[in-house]
């Protein structure tokens, strides 16, 4: 009697002793938050682009254009070009990538089916992680498979020419804008050259 009491109790305390915490699934509401954070960042980075862009009548004042009285200026004139309207020439970047996009629909689909599989991704990641064949793959390795199994896409889209379009076009573009737009202290310069002539006339 008395041992089966000391049994009794210890089988009590040890199930008295588990501790089980089911696991925490992600709710509606933390996903949403999430998914706002993200926003948020975007919205936060656009903002601060946008700030850094000067006024398009600035950018494209035909006044403003004359080519460099010789090669010596010309790296000076270009890096300080680039510093000042590096929001503009961002947008001129991306002005040129979405024209190449919508004039090829086959690159078009190619993109909205792999940022399509990527989201999808990200959502089911957001419930529990992927496996495969009992290994739990990281969101990395799957955003790889992603891009793995869109190269083929891609490559009969005809990505590899437009992105060296892309690339040729915008780098013309900010080159020759950089090269031939007199920045401000180049202006005063000029401004103060001619008074001179002026005078001596």
């Amino acid at each position: 009697s008395t041992l089966s009491t000391a049994v009794m109790a210890e089988k009590t305390n040890l199930e008295g002793n588990i501790d089980y915490t089911p696991a925490e699934t992600p709710s509606l509401k933390s996903k949403v938050m999430a998914i706002s954070l993200n926003n948020a960042s975007a919205r936060e980075w656009f903002h601060k682009t946008r700030e850094r862009v000067k006024p398009w009548g600035d950018f494209i004042n035909t006044k403003r254009f004359k080519l460099p009285s010789g090669v010596a200026p010309l790296p000076k004139r270009v890096v300080k070009n680039i510093d000042n309207f590096q929001g503009n020439y961002l947008f001129v970047f991306l002005g040129l990538f979405f024209f190449c996009v919508l004039t090829s629909p086959m690159l078009l689909v190619a993109i909205a089916a792999c940022l399509g599989a990527c989201y999808i991704i990200s959502i089911k990641n957001a419930d529990k992680p992927m496996v495969v064949m009992g290994r739990e793959l990281s969101l990395a390795q799957q955003y790889a498979g992603v891009g793995a199994l869109s190269f083929p896409l891609f490559w009969l889209a005809g990505a590899g020419s437009a992105v060296f379009w892309i690339i040729g076009a915008s780098f013309f573009v900010i080159m020759l804008h950089a090269a031939t737009y007199m920045p401000q202290e180049e202006l005063e310069g000029f401004d103060l050259e001619m008074d001179s002539v002026e005078t001596v006339s």
